[in-house]
């Protein structure tokens, strides 16, 4: 069984530690700075193994050359150059195994162009998807277009309903303030901005998701619903499932 622990980093970032069972050699993805890793993996005597790698932005590579000083372990990350310390470059539809466990890889362009997350099947499945799905959001388009982010969101939201989402930030109480805007008939968002409001007074994290509830609560992934389509019809475009999107992401950026 493999066990995913959150180490919090910077102001909102997390760094997932996925460890196999009771195996001493562990797994990070997305380590955005170094010494909340070091100070665990210490307290706890790991052995660092792995890094995963989604997309460029420093959140998610800070600590990278820290830690390949120190441990030198194996980094899988998305085919840009201008990442270093990458051993294994990977894109959409490559296979990686980790800590015992195949994961796919899954080109998810549109917050980067080179953004990519990481899935594996199993019992529980699991997903590291950076900053492409978040809890009832998605990603600030830097870099892609709505339609990539679109197409991108659509693919992840076919993966199995119990597939568990792990997001790289604890965005889940703002994101759901804005869905229940963006969706206001919707009952599933007010429970679930309820749970997370308590889940945050006490410093406690709202992640993981998973792909069911996130169709159950995720504007963008509730585009073609009558609800959200009306309530983006106020603000912009909403013709069709793509419009629609492009008008939730830009009402969000000013939200």
């Amino acid at each position: 069984m493999m066990s995913v622990t959150p180490i919090p980093a910077l102001s909102d970032n997390y760094i997932w530690l996925l460890r196999q069972d009771t195996s001493q050699s562990v797994c990070v993805v997305d380590p955005g700075e170094a010494d909340p890793v070091i100070k665990l993996l210490e307290r706890e005597s790991l052995t660092l193994d792995t890094i995963l790698i989604t997309h460029h932005h420093h959140d998610h590579t800070g600590g990278l050359a820290t830690l390949i000083k120190r441990y030198s372990p194996h980094v899988i990350g998305p085919a840009n150059p201008d990442i270093q310390g990458i051993n294994q470059r990977v894109g959409d539809g490559d296979t990686v195994r980790v800590m015992g466990r195949q994961f796919d890889v899954m080109a998810t362009p549109g917050h980067t162009l080179d953004h990519i997350s990481f899935f594996t099947p199993g019992i529980p499945a699991l997903l590291f998807c950076g900053d492409t799905l978040f809890c009832a959001g998605c990603g600030r388009l830097f870099e892609g277009t709505p339609e990539q982010m679109h197409t991108s969101l659509n693919k992840l939201a076919e993966l199995p309903a119990d597939t568990l989402v792990f997001a790289a930030h604890e965005y889940t109480q703002a994101n759901l303030v804005f869905a229940h805007a963006a969706d206001p008939e919707n009952d599933d968002v007010t429970y679930a901005l309820s749970e997370c409001e308590k889940a945050r007074a006490l410093n406690r994290p709202t992640l993981p998701s998973t792909i069911g509830r996130e169709l159950k609560i995720n504007p963008y992934l509730r585009v073609s619903t009558q609800s959200v389509r009306q309530a983006a019809g106020e603000q912009g475009a909403n013709d069709n499932d793509l419009a629609t999107f492009t008008t939730l992401r830009e009402w969000k950026n000013r939200f």
